[in-house]
């Protein structure tokens, strides 16, 4: 694919007129997941029950036994594995998942990207996949709608979430978003096409948790229709420490506002 590639914005009236139907691709960045993924997976063959779903693992050079779960079998469950020999970070494993899955999607298609410590609840994918079939382009999991709670969460990652929202929603020109941090999200399957036919593996460029608000910074070119679903967090699930660095990530992320001022607009419109 080639960068200097543009995207062609499909017009408003297209929006209601979209299929409601086609599969959901779920992409889950893992690095050393062993002890979370079999109760995620096992969530997510019962939500296979009702959905049409293929499930990414993205092993981000885990030194444990995350391949092995992964392909063990979850009730029928459709797992494909992603492989990075070595540990290349958040950023690099989501865009090799949206890669893998963006080569089997089709036009009626989504992506889910989600935490594969089982602190994401599978059964939300039924509304992520409702909202783009009533037109959105991309929706979001958010903690900070009415209805949604981060309160299992430690107390430091709550303030940094909370912090980056207030930050991004007053400094960002992206309409409809509360959560920018969200790990946990559905996008329309031919909006990431048209992305990657324009920016290619600079898609993301982070390496970090700074990955998600860049994603969202490039896709607003598009012009997408964004809406939020309510999340409740279950950080009680989680097995293991965090991956989240809390002084790393306050760089990633001023750093990442501070390109995004600095950045030029592509030079036509998307």
């Amino acid at each position: 694919m080639h960068e200097e590639a543009t995207l062609a914005t499909l017009p408003e009236t297209d929006r209601a007129e979209r299929p409601t139907g086609g599969r959901a691709h779920v992409v889950l960045p893992a690095f050393n997941e062993e002890a979370s993924l079999p109760a995620l997976l096992r969530r997510l063959a019962e939500v296979a029950g009702t959905e049409r779903l293929t499930v990414w693992v993205v092993d981000d050079g885990s030194a444990d036994a995350t391949v092995a779960v992964a392909e063990s079998g979850f009730g029928g469950l459709d797992v494909r594995v992603v492989r990075h020999l070595v540990n290349l970070g958040l950023g690099r494993a989501v865009l090799s998942g949206l890669r893998a899955a963006l080569e089997e999607a089709g036009p009626d298609d989504s992506v889910v990207v989600m935490d594969a410590d089982d602190t994401h609840d599978p059964a939300l994918i039924r509304g992520l996949r409702a909202e783009i079939a009533a037109g959105a382009d991309v929706a979001i999991c958010s903690r900070f709608v009415p209805g949604g709670d981060d309160r299992t969460a430690p107390a430091a990652r709550r303030v940094l979430s909370r912090g980056a929202a207030k930050l991004f929603r007053h400094t960002l020109d992206v309409d409809g978003v509360r959560d920018f941090t969200s790990g946990y999200r559905a996008y329309r399957a031919s909006l990431l096409k048209r992305a990657t036919a324009h920016w290619g593996e600079r898609l993301i460029e982070e390496q970090g948790f700074a990955c998600m608000v860049e994603l969202l910074l490039k896709l607003r070119h598009c012009r997408p229709v964004i809406t939020e679903v309510p999340l409740t967090l279950q950080y009680d699930r989680k097995q293991g420490p965090s991956k989240l660095k809390l002084r790393r990530t306050v760089v990633q992320y001023l750093k990442l506002l501070a390109r995004d001022r600095l950045s030029p607009a592509p030079f036509r419109k998307l």
